[in-house]
Order: structure tokens, then sequence, then C-alpha cells
């Protein structure tokens, strides 16, 4: 682990959350678009265009496996957009798409205001709306994550081994994010939680790190303080890998019995630490298929006749850790 490269680094963190969570700005808190704005419902939808800007992450691949898998079940197509990770390339890939007038269009925004334009001229040409990791003002629907409950498993879970293991005394660190809506329910979740469960637990700090390179840093710049926490919880599987990383580079054993790391979102690196039986413990994991589902699924709601409370969806989350059968699975699901 010592020797890990940075391709590597960032190949093994390509989460979920990780990919949410790199959008620039926070989604508005949900509101359904006025009736004169919403698609039509009883459309004929044949083709489902998912704008997915993170192509580059792996797990897009996937996602989209499980998407196309969907889709051909139900004798859909599904495009796919190329944002390269730009919003102003998102912003002329959903204009072309609203100007061939696909059915349907499940985006997922990199600057959540920003697409307010796009998606209420693609409400206003009869276009279904579906916004992805978050909710617009203008929609038809939306795919969330279980933001709130995500943290809140991970807390509870971290919770309950402090006691168990150090009697409820020692130090932990949070890695967070206060920037958009799923970063601040999934950090207000995984806080609480563990702070109420366990609440003689000395916390040494809460930064602002979203991803493993920025997490690695924080998490250093803790440990010259604080060389003996015991637990980092990450806002993303991606932070808390960064974390973890940090810990073996200032020589703890990855099997230290004293230590516990966990993160959100199911990420593939992560989840082989946990199988492994290091001191990543756990990961409040999404599964790829149910998420790749969700893209056909939701749309097609819409479509039949479903408002936007009927057909948008939250996608579960489970606390995944070392020897679940639901780990093994999700694991299978990357290849």
């Amino acid at each position: 682990m010592n020797q890990l490269n940075r391709r590597t680094f960032l190949g093994w963190t390509g989460g979920i959350g990780a990919a949410v969570l790199t959008a620039a700005c926070s989604a508005p808190a949900s509101t359904t678009a006025s009736k004169d704005k919403v698609a039509k419902s009883g459309k004929d939808v044949r083709t489902v265009a998912w704008d997915y800007p993170f192509t580059f992450l792996p797990v897009y691949a996937g996602v989209a496996k499980f998407a196309q898998a969907r889709a051909k079940e139900k004798g859909l197509s599904l495009e796919q957009t190329n944002d390269n990770g730009r919003p102003d390339a998102q912003a002329s890939n959903l204009d072309t798409l609203i100007a061939k007038k696909v059915p349907a269009i499940v985006s997922f925004p990199m600057v959540f205001e920003a697409l307010e334009t796009q998606a209420a001229k693609a409400l206003s040409a009869g276009i279904i709306w579906v916004t992805y990791g978050g909710t617009l003002k203008n929609q038809s629907a939306s795919i969330t994550f279980s933001f709130e409950k995500g943290g809140r498993l991970l807390g509870e879970d971290a919770a309950a081994w402090a006691k168990a293991t150090l009697g409820g005394k020692g130090k932990v660190a949070f890695l967070v994010d206060d920037t958009i809506q799923l970063g601040r329910e999934r950090t207000a979740g995984m806080i609480d939680a563990f702070t109420k469960a366990a609440p003689d637990m000395q916390v040494v700090g809460r930064e602002q790190a979203i991803d493993p390179d920025t997490a690695l840093s924080k998490t250093k710049a803790i440990l010259a303080k604080h060389p003996d926490v015991n637990v980092i919880l990450g806002i993303t599987d991606g932070a808390a890998f960064g974390g973890y990383k940090a810990l073996i580079e200032a020589g703890r054993s990855e099997t230290d019995a004293k230590t516990y790391v966990g993160g959100q979102d199911g990420d593939l690196g992560s989840l082989q630490l946990i199988k492994k039986g290091t001191f990543y413990r756990a990961s409040a994991a999404l599964q790829l298929r149910d998420i790749g589902n969700a893209v056909i699924d939701v749309p097609l709601a819409v479509a039949d006749g479903k408002s936007d409370a009927e057909a948008s969806t939250d996608v579960p989350i489970t606390l995944v850790k070392q020897g679940d059968a639901l780990l093994d699975d999700i694991i299978s699901q990357y290849g």
C-alpha cells in the first residue's frame, strides 16, 4: 500500500458518491415543477438519454451495464452522452438532445442551478426530465441515494465498534462535505449517529474532504497532532480511502485491532479492503444494479402517468462488512 501509485489510487476510488460530490453546486430542495411545465404522461418512450458527466470513473461502466440490460429488457434504446467532466460540454450535449426531442432525459447535473434552464426547455418541449443525484425545480422526477441514512448507518456501526473495542473512549476524525445537499445530509447522519451513540469519544477532526488526495492531506495533518486516532469516517469511500492510506503511511498495521475506517458509496477498492480483513471495516454501499435499473424505470414511470412524487426513487443503501453475502454481490457487479 505504501507504494500505491496515483493511477491505482484514483482508480480505486471512482465510486458513486465520489462522482456525485464532485458536482460544483448544491441541488436545491425538491420542488415539483408547475403543471404546465411537466412533460405529458402517456408518452411513447422508445429511447432514454442518460447524461452522466463522469464517464471516466470506474463506476460508470458498471451502472451503464445494468442500465443497458434494463433498456433491452423493456425494449428501449439507451443513448449516452460524453461530457468529459465539463459543465459547458454537458450543457451543449443536453441542448442537442432537447433539439432532437428525445422522449426522456436522465441527467446528473455538474452544476445543479445551471441546468435549470435545460430542464425547463426539455419539459416545455414535452420531454421527460429525470434529475440524477439530487433534485431541480424543473423536473419530472428524480433519482436520489438515501443520503442521510447512509451516514447514519455508518456512524451507528462505528460507534458500536468503539464501545465494544475501546470501551467508548478514544479519538475520532470525520471527513465531511458541507457544500452540497448530498454531502450535508450524509455528514449530519454520520456525525449525529456516532456522537450520540459514543459520546465519550473525543472528536479531533472535522475536515472538508470528498476525494482521496484531499483526504490524504487532511488526515496527515490530523495525525501530526493526534497520531493515536482510532476512528476515521468518510463522507465518501474516496475520502475514507485517503484516510486509510494516511494511516498506513504513518506506520499503522492494516489489521490493527484498535482502528476503524469506514466510508460511503461502495467503491470497489474499499470493498476489496473490507473483504481482505483490514481495518477498513465498513461501507454504506449502493448497488450498481439498483441505479442502472432506476435510470430506465423512473422515466418509464413518468411516461405511465405517475407524478414526481410517485415516479421518483431513493435508491436503497446497505452497510456492508466482512463476511456479508452482499459484499461479494456488490463486488461482482463491477465485473
